[in-house]
């Protein structure tokens, strides 16, 4: 069984800096491709950053030049640097695993307000 934490969320100001962590348990991290969600409230869940097994990384449109997903394989990790936030990316954050059963974590809440 797989479990994902979150952590490094929090309250920060706009045009501040953040950086996620998603630690997971098991064996099957370093052979899968991870991503990064989240979801506003009143707001459907929406795929932020992506990165592959080989390290490839995809981006919406929205995390494209301020987000950086970053994975280290060896402490079963995936980061994403958040930098520039803005307002409107206040919304809980969620990894998840690209594995065959495919795995979510519990989600962090990052607040972006002065």
């Amino acid at each position: 069984q797989v479990q994902l934490v979150e952590s490094g969320g929090g309250l920060v100001q706009p045009g501040g800096s953040l950086r996620l962590s998603c630690a997971a348990s098991g064996n099957d991290f370093s052979r899968s491709a991870m991503g990064w969600s989240r979801q506003a409230p009143g707001k459907e869940r929406d795929l932020v950053a992506v990165i592959t097994s080989g390290g490839k990384t995809t981006y919406a449109e929205s995390a494209r030049g301020r987000f950086t997903i970053s994975r280290d394989n060896a402490k079963n990790t995936v980061y994403l640097q958040m930098n520039s936030l803005k307002p409107e990316d206040t919304a809980v954050y969620y990894c998840y695993m690209y594995s065959r059963d495919g795995y979510w974590g519990q989600g962090t809440q990052v607040t972006v307000s002065s």
